[in-house]
């Protein structure tokens, strides 16, 4: 079972999520919150395999949130906007959110959502990923500040190389394995390697710092 935590401000939002999720039966939900500060606290206690989180809420925003959680490495937080690329959405990708998706998703893209980032792959809405990644780029790699250095990659393989810049594309680790002729379990376990080598905490930086170095 993916165990999930619901933190979204709004009553009827929030039912509505965890009506959908209840509906599937390899995912229970574990708790709801309707803030930050709540929601980080429940994740310390139920320590549930995912988080979905809505950036705007009281008491404690959802960034700050998403950033305490995987600080701490609670759980993966996958980020509920509503729109697709706006200063929040940034703000958790940078805060180490393994994805985001918009709130008038489909319950089956919900769900789907969920079970991926719980497999340790990270979402971005489809329709948005590669303008999001480049327009991500434009600034700062999350947490560093200055602009990606080319010999950060010089602890990675060469397969891992090639790995990373599949996943500047926005490539799913089925698509990697399909293009590279690897095992499904190799490329995430290439992805883990990768993501500890280069100091990253999700996937999306791991897209980021790709493009940036232009692999």
């Amino acid at each position: 079972m993916i165990r999930v935590l619901v933190a979204e401000d709004q009553s009827a939002v929030r039912a509505g999520l965890v009506l959908i999720l209840g509906s599937a039966p390899d995912i229970e939900v574990a708790g709801e919150a309707a803030d930050g500060e709540r929601a980080v606290e429940l994740a310390r206690r139920l320590r549930p395999d995912v988080v979905l989180m809505d950036v705007q809420m009281p008491v404690l925003d959802g960034v700050s949130a998403t950033r305490q959680i995987v600080a701490e490495q609670l759980a993966d937080v996958l980020v509920l906007t509503t729109f697709d690329l706006d200063e929040y959405v940034f703000g958790a990708l940078r805060a180490g959110a393994a994805g985001f998706l918009l709130k008038h998703a489909e319950a089956r893209e919900l769900l789907e959502a969920v079970r991926t980032v719980a497999r340790g792959e990270g979402v971005v809405a489809p329709a948005v990923t590669r303008r999001l990644i480049a327009e991500f780029a434009a600034g700062a790699v999350p947490e560093r500040g200055t602009a990606a250095d080319p010999a950060v990659l010089e602890d990675l393989t060469r397969r891992e190389r090639e790995v990373l810049g599949c996943v500047g594309e926005g490539l799913s680790n089925a698509e990697i394995a399909g293009r590279l002729d690897m095992a499904e379990g190799t490329v995430k376990t290439h992805v883990s390697r990768l993501l500890a080598k280069l100091g990253l905490r999700s996937r999306v930086q791991a897209a980021v710092l790709a493009r940036e170095l232009g692999l």
